[in-house]
């Protein structure tokens, strides 16, 4: 039996669908004959048009989920769904907090396993295979299910490329939320957004990270003027999000944000394998480390051995000079 169906979970941010989701529907299409969406909140039905020019030809809304947490509803009117007959060979679900926790819970309802941390996926006859990548890349594992259908995927940011098809807007079906008792018990109390400003680090053309060789957190201003003046998004290494010099949403690599911009700058990185593993698809990578046998070096575009604290400014002072 092929793959016929697929579903993919839309997460909504800012009332659009978030990028992961774009990049899953992109692939979803590429492998079954149906894509059908499913999302929730008070913006779902208004992304019709976005997940169907991405090629899904329904959109299930399970609606408004006020303050809970989405993990237990979402899970629960999925398995609805699928218990009601209406059954994919595939789902799709991007690797966020919300999406490991519908995952989860998912798996649980259906009694079905999951197969997370996804980098690539394909067809082989009638299966699945999902890639891993081991070891910083280095080494990439192929799983496959030998349970029965739907199949649940749990696949990392920018596995794939997101690219419109040009689709009509999606059929908006409702996915009701069955009575779900005290599982659903827990609360949002409050949310704080951070402030930003330019591009965000996973969508951001152009991305400056610094790490460990800036020597103090009060460096680390001057990755952000050279971000802001190339107009791109400031990223950090998990050593100095560790330390406390920046806030975990600038961590780039294994366990923070996975970028591929068109141009990456590590500055003072020295390239351990986490990091790698978050910015090595960037179509160019500039290193800046006074050790010329970083690592970091074995993956650069452009390698300039010299000490950030003097190369960096003069990259500052030379683009300041341009207007």
């Amino acid at each position: 039996m092929s793959i016929e169906k697929i579903w993919v979970v839309v997460e909504i941010a800012d009332g659009n669908p978030i990028s992961s989701s774009l990049e899953l529907l992109t692939q979803a299409r590429a492998m079954a004959g149906t894509v059908e969406a499913l999302s929730w909140g008070p913006d779902a039905a208004k992304a019709a048009g976005e997940v169907g020019s991405f090629g899904a030809t329904t959109l299930y809304d399970v609606g408004d989920i006020g303050d809970a947490l989405p993990g237990v509803p979402v899970a629960a009117a999925v398995k609805a769904l699928v218990e009601a007959g209406n059954r994919p060979d595939v789902i799709l679900i991007p690797t966020t907090y919300d999406g490991r926790d519908i995952a989860g819970r998912l798996s649980a309802m259906l009694d079905l396993p999951v197969i997370t941390n996804v980098v690539g996926l394909s067809e082989e006859g009638d299966e699945v295979r999902s890639e891993h990548g081991l070891f910083g890349g280095a080494k990439v594992a192929v799983a496959r299910f030998t349970a029965q259908r739907p199949w649940i995927f749990v696949v990392r940011a920018k596995s794939f490329a997101a690219e419109a098809s040009g689709g009509g807007a999606a059929d908006v079906m409702p996915a009701p939320v069955p009575e779900l008792g005290a599982t659903n018990a827990a609360k949002i109390d409050a949310r704080h957004v951070e402030e930003q400003s330019g591009p965000k680090l996973d969508e951001a053309d152009v991305v400056v990270s610094g790490g460990r060789g800036l020597g103090s957190a009060e460096n680390y201003a001057m990755i952000e003027e050279l971000a802001k003046l190339l107009k791109g998004a400031a990223g950090a290494s998990r050593a100095i999000v560790d330390a406390g010099w920046v806030p975990y949403s600038h961590q780039v690599g294994q366990t923070g944000k996975t970028v591929k911009p068109t141009l990456y700058i590590a500055c003072g990185i020295s390239g351990a394998t986490q990091h790698l593993v978050g910015m090595k698809g960037s179509k160019n990578i500039v290193a800046i480390n006074k050790d010329q046998d970083a690592p970091i070096f074995s993956v650069a575009d452009l390698g300039i051995v010299g000490d950030v604290h003097k190369v960096v400014p003069k990259l500052i002072e030379a683009l300041k000079a341009r207007g």
